[in-house]
Parts: C-alpha cells; structure tokens; sequence
C-alpha cells in the first residue's frame, strides 16, 4: 500500500518574529541551513519508500512561496490544496483524505507539519516503516517524540499496552503540564511528546470523522464539492469552509478513537518553537554564540546575533536574542522568547 505524504504548511509562526511573519512564517525561511524547514520537509517525504508525490495544504496567500520552494528542488506535488481561511488541522486533513480518495484510491496518509526540524533521518524513516503495518491493518498512529527533559510547552502522549518493541496502545493524550508534572512525565518513561505527526488509512480517517466530529467532516464535503481547480492550485469553496468548525485532529478524532496507537521516535525532533529553540539547534562558536549576518561581538556570550541586513554590534551580554531586520528588531534574554507571540498581538493591536 502507497504512503501519500499530506504537508501541513498552515502556521503562521509568530514565536520567530521579526524574521517570520504573516506573509512569510517560518516553515519557509532558510533558519539553520540553505533550505527552509519546508523543503526539508518536502525532501523527507519523498525519500520514504513506496511514497506517492506529497500533497500540500497551505494558506492561500503562500501558494506562491511553496510553488517557488518546490520548483527550487524540481519536486512536483500531487496536489496543492488553498485554504481560504485557516480551520487547525482536522478540517485540513480530512480535505488532504478527500483528495487522496478520489479514483477510489485508499492509500496511508503521513501527515507532517512543515516547520519541523529532524536530525536523524534513518530513525525517523524506521519509525514510519514500523507503523505503515499497522496503519494498513486500521489503526491510526501517532508518532511520540522521545522527550530528554522535563517539557511544558508541549502535549504528551502516555503509552499503555505494548503491542511489539516500540509500538503501545495509546492510554491518554495529556495537557501541556507545570514543570512538576513534566519531571514525573520524563521519570516515568512511557510519555511522549505529542509532535503532530500521524499515520492511517484515508477512509478509516473519514469514518472516525464521521464519528467524531460529523459537522466538520459535513462541511469539509460540501467546501470540497464546490472546489475549483487549475493546473496548479485546488481552491475551496470560501463561504463553506469558513462556517466550518476549527479543532485539531487531537480532539476531534485522536483522543476519541478506540484504535490509537503511538510509536515512539527519537530523532532529533525540535518545531522550532521559539528563538531560544533556534538558538539550541544553531552551530555555534567558540563562545558559545549563534553570529549571522554583518555581526561584531566583544565579551558576547551564549547569544544569538542576527542581522538581516544592517550592521549588528554588541558588547558585554549574555544570553541574549538580537534579531535585526529591514523594519523591526527584537531584543530578549533567551529565558523570555515564549513571550514574543504575545508582544506581536499587542503589535498587532495598535495598527
């Protein structure tokens, strides 16, 4: 049975401001290499065996940017899929499922964000290779990231019954925790970070849909029905799709289902959430700095110095995010960039 990878590429990535933004989030920008977080994406999933060209779900305002990206790697795609208006990720998927069935075609989704970073690709295609089997018997999987510290900013996945080596039955997805919860998480051994990665059949997605959540899956029908099509993009009815209800696919179908099941995956995972993240992944020098662009530094330690186009100089810090561009710089102790989402609504209020 073929793997359709399905690239949610919807975010918005407002943690990396002012280098990302609302017309160019994150998934698109060269953060730690010469390709994007997109492309790295793209070029994972077409390096999996048995795999169909990846099908792309995006804002309709970066078809253009994913269009220039994919033309970049001379990748084509099966399909380009335009959201009039963002509705999370359940109603995106169950489009991308709606898509791949057409022809009356069944085949194993993968569904992978676009702004991930993973660091050993042998493991992370073992993983899938692990769960495709049972993905093809009717599960749904999700891939837990194995967790090396105590994390509060992300869900967890607690493994229950274990079916083979690296392969539970899901017991509970569980809330982003406090830092204590965390500690008892990673002391235990069985949670996992929830990364938004997931494995099933196409039609056994539309059935849990259908019974977990039929107003989404209703309206996802009706919007794809009328969609519009051109020789490079899929376009959704507007008016539909914007009534439609927005939840993850977490709760509408995955902390529902009776048939979940999670393999773990420890491959260098990181969503690149924040700049203090950016800074943990980035090459750094002898001073423990992450120095791109026209950068001077003297007595700068365990910084990230960033300049898009001025000249950047800084003397006597520690610690510290300095992110300069053509209309705004950001300037935080790396303790605090969880906070720079936050600054950019207030931002956002005063236009």
């Amino acid at each position: 049975m073929m793997i359709l990878p399905i690239i949610l590429s919807g975010g918005s990535g407002t943690r990396l401001w002012p280098l990302s933004r609302k017309d160019r989030p994150k998934q698109f920008l060269r953060l730690t290499h010469e390709n994007s977080l997109f492309q790295d994406t793209i070029d994972r999933a077409t390096k999996i065996s048995e795999t169909l060209p990846p099908l792309l779900i995006c804002n309709e305002d970066h078809r253009f940017l994913i269009a220039r990206q994919l033309q970049e790697m001379n990748v084509k795609s099966s399909a380009i899929i335009l959201e009039p208006i963002g509705r999370n990720t359940a109603p995106a998927i169950t489009i991308a499922a709606m898509q791949a069935m057409l022809d009356g075609n069944d085949p194993i989704l993968l569904v992978l964000p676009s702004d991930h970073l993973i660091g050993d690709q042998a493991a992370f295609f073992a993983a899938v290779d692990k769960a495709k089997k049972y993905a093809e018997k009717g599960k749904l999987i999700t891939f837990g990231i194995v967790p090396h510290k105590p994390e509060t900013g992300y869900g967890y996945i607690q493994a229950g019954e274990q079916l083979e080596e690296g392969v539970n039955v899901v017991s509970s997805f569980v809330e982003k925790p406090d830092i204590e919860r965390a500690k008892k998480y990673l002391q235990a051994g069985n949670y996992y970070w929830n990364g938004g990665i997931f494995m099933f059949r196409a039609s056994r997605f539309i059935q849990e849909m259908q019974k977990h959540a039929p107003d989404i899956l209703e309206a996802c029908r009706r919007a794809f029905k009328l969609r519009t099509s051109t020789p490079d993009f899929i376009r959704l009815d507007k008016e539909i799709f914007s009534e439609c209800r927005s939840d993850s696919i977490d709760y509408a179908v995955m902390e529902k289902t009776t048939d979940a099941v999670v393999v773990p995956m420890d491959v260098g995972w990181s969503d690149i959430g924040c700049w203090s993240v950016l800074f943990e992944v980035s090459e750094k020098d002898k001073d423990g700095n992450v120095k791109l662009g026209k950068v001077i530094a003297d007595d700068v330690k365990n910084s990230y110095l960033r300049a898009e186009g001025r000249a950047l100089a800084a003397i006597g810090i520690e610690d510290i995010i300095v992110v300069e561009t053509e209309d705004a710089v950001l300037v935080a102790h790396k303790d605090q960039t969880q906070k720079v989402k936050s600054l950019v609504e207030q931002f956002e209020k005063t236009k």
